[in-house]
C-alpha cells in the first residue's frame, strides 16, 4: 500500500469514527486538540488505527505521537 493511500485510509476512518472532517487533519495539527480526545477516546484512536493497518501502537509509542504527521510516519515505518 502506498503512503498516500495509507494516509487516506487512516484519515477517512478517523474522520468517520470521530465525526469530523478530514480537512482538519493538517500534518502538524495536534491529534488530541483536533479530535478533542480524552484518555478513553485516545485508546479508541489507537484501536482504530491498529484495525485499519495491522500496526500495533504501544503505550510508549502513543505518548510520543502528537501530530497527524507523526501518526502517519509511525505507521508507515512499521509497515516497511
Amino acid at each position: 500500500m502506498e503512503n498516500k493511500e495509507l494516509r487516506s485510509r487512516i484519515s477517512k476512518a478517523i474522520a468517520k469514527e470521530f465525526e469530523t472532517s478530514e480537512e482538519l487533519f493538517e500534518p502538524n495539527a495536534k491529534l488530541i486538540t483536533t479530535l478533542r480526545l480524552d484518555s478513553l477516546s485516545l485508546i479508541e484512536l489507537v484501536i482504530l488505527v491498529e484495525e485499519q493497518t495491522g500496526v500495533i501502537i504501544g503505550e510508549n509509542d502513543i505518548k510520543q505521537i502528537k501530530t497527524f504527521k507523526e501518526l502517519y510516519e509511525f505507521v508507515e515505518s512499521r509497515m516497511e
